[in-house]
């Protein structure tokens, strides 16, 4: 068995059906294990395995897709020798990885939701160990499957989950405000929301070629409408806004990795 995913959840499984998409690697090389029903059904659906923890052994990768605060209990239930080990748990180390696992051959990696649609982008690092044993570029081709893969140093990491990885969280806020303010000025609320979906689609192509400023000024005639709705909203902090939640959400990051 070459991969077996711990926790198949909304990350868990988009992985999965990012893996098999790709064929990176055969639904008979792919396990799962979670809740026994539940895991039973995704491996049913998928045409992988449903395993139990004392069958992670077969597996010579695992990916540990489960909550922080789980890991405690998690670790000595998949920790088996000769295996490698790929973590997308926020805010846990490959220093808190290697102790609870008991192998340097540990990867850490930090998707975002838009891996569900293919779109992520995903830190990884990894020390020596993982790098020899061919650990690291496993989980790069892996996450290649969902999105854009990045070599991140480990101290970046929090910042990367700050921002990239909170992100969708932040600009869906931002979409839902744009819809009700369309709905507060006449517009019908399904129609306010696609608009507000299509013009931040749109705008995220224009900035993988323009610089952000290029485009509000581009945007902003002198005396024009837009420019006075940028007026309103420098008035309101929204920079700041963003900027401190980006801030908080990566010393929260902090947070958790001193929890382990």
């Amino acid at each position: 068995m070459r991969l077996a995913i711990v926790g198949v959840g909304k990350m868990g499984r988009s992985i999965l059906e990012g893996i098999l998409k790709a064929e990176f690697l055969a639904p008979q090389e792919l396990g799962v294990v979670d809740v026994k029903e539940y895991a039973q059904a995704v491996a049913q659906q998928y045409g992988v395995r449903a395993l139990d923890h004392p069958e992670l052994r077969m597996a010579e990768r695992v990916l540990i897709s489960v909550q922080p605060k789980d890991l405690p209990t998690v670790a000595p239930q998949v920790t088996h020798p000769n295996t490698g080990y790929i973590s997308i748990m926020a805010g846990v180390s490959t220093r808190v990885l290697t102790e609870r696992l008991g192998t340097r051959r540990v990867v850490r990696a930090m998707p975002n939701l838009a891996a569900t649609i293919g779109r992520s982008s995903t830190a990884v690092v990894g020390p020596r160990e993982a790098e020899e044993a061919g650990d690291l570029e496993f989980a790069r081709q892996l996450f290649a499957t969902v999105g854009d893969v990045y070599d991140l140093p480990e101290r970046l990491f929090d910042a990367f989950t700050g921002m990239s990885a909170s992100a969708p969280a932040y600009v869906a806020m931002v979409a839902e405000a744009l819809a009700d303010g369309g709905v507060k000025m006449g517009l019908p609320r399904a129609q306010a929301l696609k608009l507000a979906a299509d013009v931040l689609i749109a705008t995220g192509e224009l900035l993988r070629h323009k610089h952000p400023a290029v485009v509000k000024d581009e945007v902003s005639s002198p005396g024009g409408t837009t420019i006075h709705g940028v007026a309103a909203l420098e008035a309101r902090g929204i920079r700041a806004a963003l900027i401190e939640a980006v801030q908080a959400a990566t010393l929260r990051g902090h947070e958790l990795g001193q929890d382990e």
